[in-house]
C-alpha cells in the first residue's frame, strides 16, 4: 500500500465511518475523502483547496485521489433491495 494511503483512516466512530484524512484514534482532521474528491470533481484547484483548508497538505489531496482510484478498482454488484 502506498505511504500516501496511510493518511486515510476509516473509523466507525468518526464521520459515520466515512474515510477521512489523517484521523488517528479519534483525533486529527474531520475532513472526508468524499469532500475533497467532490471539490476536485467540481473543478476546484489544489491551490484553492489548500487555501480553504489550511490544515491540508498537498499529500493529503494526492492520497484522496489514490484512495478514490483504488475504490474504483474493486468489483461491485448492483442488486434490487426490498421496498
Amino acid at each position: 500500500m502506498s505511504r500516501l494511503l496511510d493518511r486515510i483512516t476509516v473509523d466507525d466512530e468518526i464521520c459515520n465511518g466515512k474515510p477521512i484524512i489523517r484521523g488517528y484514534h479519534g483525533y486529527g482532521m474531520r475532513i472526508t475523502v468524499q469532500t475533497i474528491v467532490g471539490f476536485l470533481l467540481a473543478g476546484t484547484s489544489e491551490e484553492e483547496l489548500l487555501h480553504q483548508y489550511p490544515i491540508l497538505e498537498k499529500e493529503d489531496i494526492e492520497a484522496c485521489r489514490q484512495f478514490a482510484n483504488r475504490m474504483m478498482e474493486r468489483s461491485f454488484t448492483i442488486r434490487d433491495l426490498a421496498a
